[in-house]
């Protein structure tokens, strides 16, 4: 299968509290074609909590129950506060079908929010596969770090949830196109809106860029939105033929 049906989910989160976000998700997936690959912001049970004792997500948790019960004939992901073994981890997931089929442990912790005070960081890259298409997930923070994608250069999507504040959407959007660029790859970053518990505003720019660098999606900005794009692998490979650039990596 060459085609990917891609569903970005951009909305606001409500500060740390799961239901209502849950709530919120529910509506959007509830209208995504089936076979999906349905993505949703970092952290989108609560926000980009800083208070993983008292809102980190468990194996066994409502978050990841209801992940498994929404999956149905489609692939949800995102990232999550999480709680193993009595350390924390900002945890993507992507669940299908009722079953998790990735999990990603952010490798970047955000220090200039003290997350890395908080939370452990991930070992490494890994991927999934879904409808035929080699998936890579970031978190963003990962995203100023290009040598972490290179381990994933040979992915068909890379994804990248975030919660990236307004004051640094340039960095965002340019990062995403050059990450599209260096790694000849399809690139999709959803981010959220609305203003996080501590006050600092998100603009979303949620956007899907094409292995040249081109724009599918370009950046939606300060309003909820679903994103829904088609996205086909076929003229990526042609292209890498065409421009073999990644084989000249030393």
């Amino acid at each position: 299968m060459t085609a990917l049906q891609l569903n970005l989910i951009q909305t606001d989160l409500v500060w740390e509290n799961v239901n209502q976000n849950l709530l919120r998700f529910q509506w959007h997936i509830e209208r995504t074609p089936e076979q999906s690959l349905v993505v949703l912001p970092e952290m989108f049970a609560t926000g980009f909590t800083m208070n993983p004792s008292h809102h980190a997500e468990k194996s066994n948790g409502l978050v990841v129950q209801w992940l498994k019960e929404m999956s149905k004939n489609k692939c949800i992901c995102g990232s999550l506060s999480f709680e193993e073994e009595g350390k924390y981890y900002n945890r993507f997931l992507a669940v299908a079908n009722g079953k998790i089929i990735c999990e990603y442990d952010k490798v970047h912790l955000f220090s200039l929010g003290e997350e890395n005070k908080h939370y452990q960081s991930g070992k490494g890259t890994t991927y999934f596969e879904w409808n035929d298409w080699k998936i890579a997930p970031f978190i963003c923070y990962d995203l100023r770090f290009p040598e972490l994608m290179r381990e994933q250069a040979n992915a068909d999507l890379m994804l990248f949830v975030a919660n990236w504040p307004k004051m640094r959407m340039t960095a965002w959007n340019s990062l995403l196109c050059a990450r599209a660029i260096e790694n000849q790859c399809m690139v999709a970053g959803v981010n959220r809106v609305g203003k996080d518990g501590n006050g600092f505003p998100h603009s979303g720019c949620t956007q899907i860029i094409d292995y040249a660098g081109t724009y599918l999606v370009e950046p939606v900005v300060d309003r909820e939105v679903s994103v829904d794009q088609t996205i086909e692998k076929t003229p990526m490979y042609r292209f890498r033929e065409k421009f073999p650039f990644l084989k000249d990596k030393k």
